[in-house]
């Protein structure tokens, strides 16, 4: 079909990964450069069991066709399953663009389905337009110090992964009739299915995920112990926000490696990056530096840091960060 797009929805438990809804505001970009009509051309696709409650909340972002993939077999995240279950509903559908977010289950996915499909991938894109027709995308290179320009093949499926919070999750107008959603049959062969989750050990509790967080607020080993990590707790809980650590901190021990952002550890685009006593080495800049606004707190002014920072504060983090954390509490109190 001619301008439609398939978004992949990411779910855990049935709850939609924000990520994933952020897909639609690109979808309706390229929907409407491809001469469909606005949000005609848009369907979603969830993987899992027991998702029929996601058509609701995917019409409500867009999607006019909600196809699901109901199995006890997905109910846990495995590639070959998922793969094989996503790759029969781009046979029915026959879109002309997948879109998935860039987290680590679609990092992984991404390239399967397109192998398996024959696609044109373009991974971890910023932005994505039509040019005459060719579908253009914008992604990061070297860490994130330069920008790429890719055109993809439109003589075939196209898959883009997109980075997360680089576009706005927003509602449609109105109140649109959740439609009623369409159960794709899934027929699982033995080598879709050579793994078997034995149990899900989660580490994290209830504390956001830097992934997930529209504030991040992370510690470098200049907080010295785990203890004094409390007022970088202390400013993310003030914020609505999750709390993040540079490699040294995590080495120290002083943070799980959940927590780590960095080039080994987890890449994060959120819209506020707070970087309290983080010199601001290169594997770190690569995991943080897509950030709207970041905040650098440091006491060394030649910091690296400074140098992809929206705002520079030189000051210690244990004076500075307490008073932030108040000022945020006086100024929601007021409200």
């Amino acid at each position: 079909m001619s301008g439609s797009v398939l978004v992949f929805i990411e779910q855990r438990s049935g709850r939609v990964h924000p990520a994933s809804l952020q897909l639609f505001a690109a979808a309706r970009k390229l929907a409407g450069e491809a001469g469909a009509e606005p949000g005609g051309g848009i369907s979603a696709v969830a993987l899992g069991h027991e998702v029929s409650a996601l058509a609701e909340t995917l019409a409500r972002y867009g999607a006019k066709r909600v196809l699901l993939v109901d199995d006890p077999a997905l109910a846990q995240y495995r590639a070959q399953p998922y793969a094989a279950a996503l790759c029969t509903v781009i046979e029915r559908t026959k879109p002309r663009v997948v879109l998935m977010a860039t987290t680590s289950l679609g990092r992984d996915l991404a390239p399967r389905v397109a192998v398996r499909t024959g696609a044109a991938l373009a991974t971890d894109c910023v932005d994505l337009e039509y040019e005459d027709g060719v579908l253009h995308v914008r992604r990061t290179m070297y860490c994130g110090k330069c920008f790429a320009r890719v055109r993809l093949d439109a003589g075939r499926l196209q898959i883009v992964s997109v980075r997360p919070n680089s576009f706005v999750a927003e509602e449609s107008p109105g109140s649109p009739t959740p439609p009623a959603p369409e159960f794709v049959p899934l027929e699982l062969d033995d080598s879709d299915q050579v793994a078997t989750v034995l149990d899900v050990v989660r580490t994290a509790g209830e504390v956001k995920d830097v992934t997930e967080a529209d504030i991040v607020v992370s510690g470098g080993r200049s907080l010295k112990s785990e203890e004094n990590f409390k007022i970088i707790y202390e400013l993310a809980d003030a914020l609505d926000g999750a709390v993040g650590a540079s490699r040294a901190a995590v080495d120290a021990g002083y943070q799980p490696q959940s927590r780590q952002v960095g080039l080994t550890g987890k890449v994060v685009t959120p819209k506020l990056y707070i970087a309290c006593g983080i010199d601001g080495a290169i594997q770190h800049l690569a995991g943080m530096r897509g950030s709207k606004v970041i905040v650098a707190i440091n006491t060394k002014r030649d910091a690296p840091i400074f140098g992809v920072s929206t705002y520079g504060v030189v000051a210690d983090l244990f004076d500075m960060v307490p008073l932030l954390t108040e000022e945020v509490r006086r100024l929601k109190a007021s409200q």
